[in-house]
């Protein structure tokens, strides 16, 4: 067992606990009552709010704000918290708020990646294994689920959900839930095809692949309405992925992103099959123009 190893210039507020093997750089400050596990590295100048936990094996880095009081101006000033979970990498910059109503939490789960200049506002839940690009913003009560995707420079808005395997294109504003498994992009961002690689990536089998694109043509291309999108996927009774889509979207409150129009759609050969790829396959590269689109 090693014991933590702090930095004589780290300030360290009462009732702090420490896991073996824990290291505090130089300038860092741990407020009161939060508790870090074993074998975290804290680089220089993190700050550490009250009512943080932390799990195992997490790196942060320099100018790390985890754990501050909410951006919003109803918070009261009462007893909040931050739940970090284990091998976390949080890179510089990022600030991580903790809740804002009495009681309530921040919570992120573990393996997760967040980039420079990341923003976590209050409330928000994150799954395991996401990833937050340089300067993704989540404004307060976000919720992003299992191995979701956050690219340079998006921003989303508050009570939104971003689903499982999702994958948001930089740049974009997201202001509806976003379905798992789905490709999303733009300002406002709309649903442009699946994540098939990130969905290979995590293993999923042909067959569930192709269960989660059916679901996605009932929702995006089919023609229906919600509801009977709906009902179509319910009839399939396919895979436990193409369900979690179909429960994702009776549960939104805010309301699922839009799909392209099929005319746009079309256009940027969005959904549609490209030469070369196999017949599961959605894509955003462009499709070969015909010839009358020559003229």
């Amino acid at each position: 067992m090693t014991k933590p190893n702090v930095h004589p210039s780290a300030i360290i507020g009462k009732g702090v606990r420490m896991g073996d093997g824990t290291e505090i750089g130089p300038g860092c400050v741990i407020e009161d009552g939060a508790v870090l596990g074993c074998r975290n590295k804290l680089w220089m100048n993190v700050y550490i709010g009250p009512g943080t936990t932390i799990g195992d094996e997490n790196q942060i880095h320099m100018g790390v704000v985890m754990g501050h009081v909410p951006q919003d101006m109803a918070f009261s000033g009462g007893a909040t918290f931050t739940r970090i979970g284990h091998r976390n990498t949080v890179r510089e910059y990022v600030t991580i708020h903790r809740g804002t109503k009495e009681g309530s939490s921040t919570v992120i789960g573990d393996d997760n990646f967040l980039m420079a200049n990341a923003h976590i506002g209050h409330n928000c839940q994150l799954g395991d294994r996401t990833i937050l690009v340089n300067l993704a913003t989540l404004a307060g009560y976000c919720v992003v689920e299992d191995g979701a995707t956050l690219s340079g420079m998006v921003v989303v808005h508050q009570s939104t959900r971003i689903g499982r395997l999702a994958m948001i294109s930089g740049l974009s504003a997201v202001n509806k839930d976003v379905p798992p498994f789905m490709l999303c992009g733009g300002r406002p961002a709309v649903i442009q095809g699946l994540n098939v690689v990130g969905m290979r990536r995590a293993g999923l089998p042909a067959g569930v692949r192709e269960d989660i694109k059916r679901a996605y043509k009932f929702l995006y291309r089919d023609g229906l309405n919600i509801p009977h999108a709906l009902e179509a996927i319910e009839r399939e009774r396919s895979s436990a992925e193409a369900r979690a889509i179909l429960e994702f979207v009776r549960s939104s409150k805010r309301g699922i992103c839009a799909g392209l129009p099929a005319a746009r759609a079309g256009q940027a050969g969005i959904g549609a099959e490209v030469e070369g790829t196999s017949e599961e396959e959605e894509t955003l590269l462009p499709r070969k123009p015909s010839q009358g689109a020559l003229k």
